[in-house]
């Protein structure tokens, strides 16, 4: 069985042209947040919470973000297994228009209320008056990460996935470059501290749409550059059946991106160096996760374009591969965070401006991570890779709800206000009280096959056939 599984030169060579590049871009996107916390935690554990807690605000537009990308996603992966390029075209237009709506909005509420914000996560008047600074600025980058997600979403799920990791190459190496100028005053330009930091990401978020858009238009690509008859003549009922299957999608992730911000709520109100700390393994996460998304968006494409061909028992193969390597990935990187957390905490450290109590936090919360990485995978892997590729974006919804929100965030406002147990106490309660549950839940739907639902009708007439079949046996 594993044999069958795992030594098929045609999956590991599509898996590897997919996940490398996809997982080398997500690197050097985390790279962009990993240069803002190095340069910024320089200026001191104010400055640093300041802008984590900043962060968070853009954390959820993110969430809510990638919630249309992906209920997209599911679309456009089908659509192009079909090999249906006008249903891509109706995709992207709608999810264009609901995501720089909600981008917008955000913007404002940042812009025009940055202290309402921010004191739901810090009371601190010295961390509220930096923060403020920075997020005022910060939210003009918001409509451009909205444009470039959903741009790397059409471009990876049509095969094209270089493209997204050179543009992002591009943007981090110059926001590495106006960080360090803006931040303290270096290459001939002002020393701004965090208004720097914020000023640096407006100007490196914008530059990667208009290059991916000014190299589309260039290729003359008929997706992104379409005629309008085709991005707006919608066939009758698309629209209701896009929203039907990304609504779910869009909640799902802005549960799951509220229920970070609440748990970065609870531990920022038992202390900004706290924050601090989180702030600094959140960076750490965000790289390691690359690999996971790396190898997560290769599921989604190739699972999705299976089940859109009607190729339904390929598809539960390939998902079945990934249902087990990413665990493996997982056991992997948790063995490498434990075993160096301590150096990789010391890296923020260069300047001597972070506190002992901060850094101790820090390497108390990795040791958690470490531990606990290859179980988080496996309901990532499940409801974004599996379940949303198959056409099924409802039970993700519903295992988040149950156990973060009716479980984790309850229980970890319980340990910190009620219980007043120490930091990293909660911290290992916000994880242990979240993962179980949803792995046990998804682990069992996946074995039901029910989140096969295909959006294409090629695909729906092989799963009738499939499910005959399996009947029969």
């Amino acid at each position: 069985m594993l044999r069958e599984l795992f030594f098929d030169k045609k999956f590991w060579k599509t898996v590897t042209k997919l996940a490398i590049p996809i997982g080398i871009q997500n690197l050097l996107t985390s790279s962009f947040t990993l240069v803002d916390t190095l340069m910024v935690g320089q200026l001191g554990d104010v400055s640093l919470a300041a802008v984590g807690i900043a962060g968070q605000w853009s954390w959820l537009l993110n969430m809510l973000i990638f919630g249309f990308c992906s209920g997209a996603s599911v679309f456009f992966a089908q659509f192009f297994g079909e090999n249906n390029k006008k249903g891509i075209v109706h995709t992207y237009s709608l999810a264009s228009v609901s995501g720089l709506f909600c981008s917008f909005l955000f913007m404002l509420v940042a812009v025009f209320t940055p202290g309402a914000v921010l004191r739901v996560f810090n009371r601190d008047a010295a961390v509220l008056e930096s923060g403020v600074a920075y997020l005022k600025i910060a939210a003009f980058s918001y409509p451009a990460i909205m444009l470039n997600m959903l741009a790397n979403t059409v471009l990876r799920s049509t095969q094209r996935v270089k493209l997204p990791m050179y543009v992002s190459f591009f943007t981090t190496i110059l926001n590495a470059f106006l960080d360090y100028g803006l931040i303290f005053g270096a290459f001939g330009l002002p020393a701004m501290g965090v208004r720097g930091a914020a000023i640096a990401t407006v100007i490196s978020a914008w530059s990667g749409p208009i290059i991916i858009l000014v190299l589309m238009a260039f290729m003359q690509d008929d997706i992104f550059f379409a005629p309008l008859k085709d991005l707006f003549g919608f066939p009758r009922g698309f629209a209701k059946e896009f929203y039907r299957r990304s609504t779910p999608v869009v909640l799902n992730e802005t549960l799951w991106g509220l229920g970070t911000v609440a748990y970065n709520a609870i531990f920022s109100n038992m202390g900004y160096e706290y924050t601090a700390a989180v702030s600094i393994l959140r960076t750490f996460e965000n790289i390691a996760f690359s690999f996971v998304v790396g190898l997560t968006n290769a599921c989604c494409v190739i699972v999705g374009q299976h089940i859109g061909s009607g190729d339904i028992r390929e598809g539960i193969k390939n998902s079945t591969r990934f249902m087990i390597l990413e665990p493996v990935v997982g056991l992997i990187i948790g063995t490498v965070v434990i075993l160096f957390r301590n150096e990789l905490v010391g890296i923020f450290n260069m300047g001597n401006s972070i506190s002992e109590k901060t850094l101790m936090a820090a390497q108390s919360i990795m040791l958690i991570y470490g531990v606990e990485i290859a179980i988080r995978n496996i309901p990532y892997v499940s409801i974004v890779g599996v379940f949303r590729s198959g056409g099924d974006t409802k039970k993700g919804m519903a295992y988040e709800m149950l156990s973060l929100w009716a479980v984790s965030v309850p229980m970890t406002f319980l340990a910190s206000v009620v219980f007043k147990l120490p930091f990293v106490a909660v911290f290992a309660c916000s994880y242990l009280c979240e993962d179980y549950l949803k792995t046990f839940l998804c682990l069992r739907h996946f074995k039901s096959k029910r989140w096969i639902k295909p959006v294409t009708e090629t695909g729906k007439k092989a799963l009738s056939v499939y499910l005959d079949d399996e009947k029969k046996k």
